[in-house]
């Protein structure tokens, strides 16, 4: 970060998070944990946006897993837990993000759907998920998931 930068952070203070949410995708048979990649850096990350006027925090985040993931599913409205994260902005600073996580049952993958040509998508275990993902926070969310009945 350069001296400016710094500088400038500094006398403002660090502001409080802005929330997004995010969802976990499963598949309820095996238990496995849907990841995609960013559309800037091509590293793994889960669906995830802002809230939407209208929608619960749950929904939406059903919608970014819709728009981002192609997926139909079942989204629980009980948060599985939250993270934290800094989102790089195109004018180099950092917006502080805090991450409501929703559980979605993935019922279908969509082959067509809003970004499909802009990431990919793969199926992991929780564990090989949380080995992937950069943010601690997520991290230790999924690993621990529990395992599907």
């Amino acid at each position: 970060m350069n001296m400016f930068r710094r500088s400038f952070q500094m006398i403002l203070g660090r502001r409080p998070p802005a929330l997004q949410v995010g969802a976990i995708c499963r598949n309820p048979e095996t238990g496995q944990v849907l990841l995609i990649t960013s559309r800037d850096t091509g590293r793994w990350v889960i669906p995830k946006g802002w809230p939407m006027e209208g929608r619960s925090l749950a929904h939406a985040a059903l919608q970014e897993a819709w728009e981002e993931a192609g997926v139909r599913g079942k989204v629980e409205m009980g948060e599985l837990g939250r993270f934290r994260y800094d989102k790089r902005q195109d004018s180099g600073f950092a917006l502080p993000v805090e991450v409501a996580l929703y559980p979605v049952e993935v019922l279908e993958l969509a082959v067509d759907f809003p970004e499909h040509d802009e990431r990919s998508r793969k199926w992991f275990t929780p564990a090989e998920a949380a080995e992937l993902v950069e943010e601690t926070g997520l991290q230790a969310v999924l690993r621990g998931l529990k395992p599907v009945a």
